[in-house]
């Protein structure tokens, strides 16, 4: 589990085959879960300026690969205890999106994705979505595409800095609304109990 807080922007040293190798202050242990551009992966191995990570075949499928590439975002999972910021990210990447326009606008970035339409109703107007691994607010969403509104500070300490017109990115929906929608469509196919209905009979005892 993660936060979409990005803890270092890390060199990548090399990507061969399915191992992504980076240069980063963080210390990582053989066999943590650490989401590099927002997609959870395994390291595989330790060294003395970095660590290494597997991307599977059926990972790189579904990532903008070319952003593994000179720098990328890189979060540690949570630990017990630690403080809770952002929101919950699972490091499960949905889809990959497209930037379609950056606005500036003084003081603020307009950033504009868009995505396959078959994702827009786990996108929420005002609720939390993870473009390579940076938890950030919707502001408005479309048919097919969505914009965020980015603070100086966040485009000057992430890769946003470097995303135009075209970028792609890896995209995590909201995980609260991909679960509300699954059990949704499950109780219609079932014909289990509605949530008024489980009110209703909790509201008996």
């Amino acid at each position: 589990m993660f936060t979409g807080l990005i803890r270092e922007i890390a060199t990548v040293k090399s990507f061969v085959g399915v191992t992504l190798t980076l240069k980063a202050s963080l210390k990582a242990k053989l066999g943590d879960s650490i989401a590099i551009n927002g997609a959870c992966l395994t390291v595989v191995n330790v060294n003395s300026d970095g660590f290494s990570v597997e991307l599977s075949p059926e990972s790189q499928k579904h990532l903008a690969l070319e952003n593994y590439k000179n720098q990328v975002h890189v979060e540690p999972a949570m630990m017990m205890g630690d403080r809770f910021e952002g929101h919950v990210v699972q490091g499960h990447v949905d889809a990959i999106g497209t930037v379609t326009d950056v606005k500036n606008l003084g003081n603020s970035y307009d950033v504009f994705i868009k995505i396959d339409k078959k994702h827009i109703p786990y996108i929420v107007p005002k609720g939390s979505i993870t473009i390579d691994g940076v938890s950030l607010t919707v502001n408005e969403v479309m048919d097919d595409s969505f914009r965020l509104t980015i603070i100086p500070h966040t485009m000057k300490e992430t890769l946003f800095k470097n995303y135009k017109k075209g970028s792609r990115v890896n995209v995590e929906t909201d995980m609260f609304a991909r679960y509300i929608s699954h059990i949704l469509k499950h109780q219609q196919k079932s014909n289990s109990l509605t949530w008024d209905e489980v009110d209703s009979i909790s509201a008996r005892y």
